[in-house]
C-alpha cells in the first residue's frame, strides 16, 4: 500500500508550493511523476519549472520533450510511470487509480476551492477503504507543513 500525504494549500499556490517540494525530491535522489488535469497544465508546468526561480531549474521532462527514462521529474496528464519514478506528485485533482506502483504520492489541492476541498475528502475517503496509509497536511502561516490528521 502507498503513503499518501494530502497537501492542503492555504498561504501558497501550486505553482509556489510544487518547485520547492520537487527541489527536495531530487535533492534526495528521488524520481517523480507529476500528474496534472489537462495536457495544457503540464505544459504550464513544463514552461514554469524552467522560469520559477531567476537561479535555479529543475530537470524535467514531458510527453513533447520525450526520453522519459532519463527525465527525473516527468510531467504527464495519464496515469503512467516511464521515469520508474517511487514518488508520485497528483494536482489539479487528478486522481490516480494504480496507488500500488508508487512507494509515495503527493496529493496538492487548492484549500481555498471549496470543490477541490470536497474533491479531496472524496479521495481521502475512497483511499482510505482501499487500505493506504494517509497522512494529512496543512500550511501553516510561515508557509511549512503541520500534520493535522493520519489514518
Amino acid at each position: 500500500m502507498a503513503q499518501i500525504g494530502f497537501y492542503h494549500l492555504v498561504r501558497q499556490t501550486l505553482e509556489q508550493v510544487l518547485p520547492k517540494l520537487l527541489e527536495k525530491a531530487v535533492a534526495s535522489g528521488a524520481k517523480v511523476v507529476v500528474l496534472a488535469g489537462s495536457s495544457e497544465r503540464v505544459e504550464f508546468l513544463n514552461d514554469h519549472l524552467w522560469t520559477y526561480g531567476d537561479d535555479t531549474w529543475l530537470p524535467h521532462g514531458s510527453a513533447k520533450d520525450g526520453n522519459a527514462e532519463h527525465q527525473p521529474i516527468w510531467l504527464t496528464a495519464i496515469e503512467e510511470n516511464p521515469n520508474q519514478a517511487a514518488l508520485l506528485v497528483a494536482c489539479d485533482g487528478a486522481a490516480p487509480r494504480a496507488l500500488d506502483q508508487w512507494e509515495r504520492c503527493l496529493d496538492l489541492f487548492d484549500g481555498n476551492d471549496g470543490q477541490a476541498v470536497e474533491a479531496a475528502r472524496q479521495r481521502w475517503k475512497n483511499w482510505k477503504e482501499q487500505g493506504h496509509e494517509l497522512v494529512y497536511y496543512q500550511q501553516n502561516e510561515r508557509g511549512g507543513w503541520e500534520e493535522k490528521a493520519r489514518s
